[in-house]
């Protein structure tokens, strides 16, 4: 078992991969405590070994494995790769390219929605994955045979996985689907959080737009307190407490201490007047430059048996192509598409469309027919 500590070490494993077709990569971290992942293991491997790096061995410098991760070649290949991509995003200022995510491509294959590893290993190279490690403090040193062991089966048994969906994809000739989907994950805007948007995700019940001016201000200014203090948000103050701040728009310091879950450290320091001055812009903002959310449409009457066609109709497309549902439409999308046939949604374009756009809404007007026959959904062209 071989793990790498020296830059010298580093350097010439990484001349050894530039010449690979593909290597598998994984990562250990910690995010517990920081805003941003804590990065303390990095596996990787060819078609003839495999190593783990000591990221936080002393002197150790990463750059020839940065390097590598911005190198046209070799094909970098992950399993759900979303956190580790947004690691080396932060580490090198873009996101490793060319990339190959076995989740996705298993999606594309018929393995089901968002496909975990030890299922996709199981089926695809007959093994097994102790997860006895999977709790490990990455950042404690030394790191023991065991966890070591645990780190680097990851990324050899996704070398099978990595071939038997390459060689899958190709043969069903839906390479262009799945580079549909790499598109996000290699997108900046997947990794770059714009703080004046960050109020979005919280789950709102007050539409107003005054109280979502305050919210977006104060959610920003919590968001720009996380990255600098490297805490995680929840640390700085959690959603309901900015929920309860939006609400209640204290103008004082005064005000500001008397909402419940603000301590008297943050009420009385200067991150507490910089609070009271976000909480002052969201007051101030003239109406008409207020946010607002969308208009949620109204579910016309009848409409759910509609959408429950429309979800056999999904299921038995997926079936018949061997793709999983998630990868072509949510319960959302099949509500608007039952409203509406230009439904600015995904399964209307591009090869969604091909498998079940176009299906939909004919389904919809009368043109299709479902039907049992032996056991399974028929769909049968009607004349019109």
């Amino acid at each position: 078992m071989t793990t790498i500590s020296t830059t010298s070490e580093l350097a010439a494993l990484c001349e050894r991969l530039l010449t690979l077709p593909y290597v598998t990569v994984d990562t250990e971290f910690m995010r517990e405590n920081t805003y941003y992942s804590k990065l303390c293991l990095i596996q990787v491997a060819g078609p003839d070994e495999a190593v783990a790096i000591d990221v936080l061995a002393p002197g150790l410098d990463l750059a020839p494995f940065l390097t590598l991760m911005s190198a046209e070649r070799p094909l970098k290949v992950f399993h759900a790769a979303r956190q580790d991509l947004e690691i080396f995003y932060h580490l090198i200022g873009r996101v490793p390219a060319p990339i190959f995510d076995t989740q996705v491509a298993a999606m594309v294959c018929g393995f089901g929605d968002s496909v975990g590893y030890e299922t996709l290993v199981a089926k695809l190279a007959g093994a097994r994955i102790d997860k006895s490690s999977r709790f490990t403090d990455w950042s404690r040193r030394p790191l023991s045979e065991r966890q070591l062991h645990y780190a680097l089966s990851d990324v050899v048994q996704l070398r099978t996985a990595y071939e038997t969906l390459s060689h899958q994809v190709e043969r069903t000739r839906r390479a262009s689907w799945v580079e549909e989907e790499m598109a996000i994950l290699t997108s900046p805007e997947t990794y770059n959080i714009d703080p004046r948007e960050v109020w979005r995700r919280f789950n709102l019940r007050n539409p107003r737009p005054r109280f979502l001016a305050i919210l977006r201000e104060v959610a920003a200014w919590r968001e720009i307190e996380a990255q600098s203090r490297d805490l995680p948000r929840n640390r700085v103050l959690r959603d309901e407490i900015l929920t309860e701040i939006a609400s209640q728009s204290p103008a004082n310091i005064e005000q500001l201490g008397r909402i419940r879950g603000i301590g008297r450290g943050l009420v009385e320091s200067r991150r507490g007047e910089a609070l009271l001055a976000a909480i002052a812009a969201g007051r101030s903002l003239p109406n008409d430059q207020c946010p607002s959310l969308p208009e949620r449409q109204e579910r016309p009457r009848g409409i759910a048996p509609t959408v429950e066609l429309l979800r056999v109709l999904l299921k038995q497309k997926c079936e018949q192509h061997d793709v999983a549902p998630k990868l072509i439409a949510s319960g959302d999308d099949l509500e608007l598409i039952a409203m509406d046939d230009a439904a600015e949604v995904p399964a209307l374009y591009g090869w969604r469309r091909d498998v079940f756009g176009n299906d939909a809404i004919a389904l919809k007007h009368g043109k299709l027919a479902l039907s049992i026959a032996r056991g399974e959904i028929q769909v049968t062209p009607l004349q019109s």
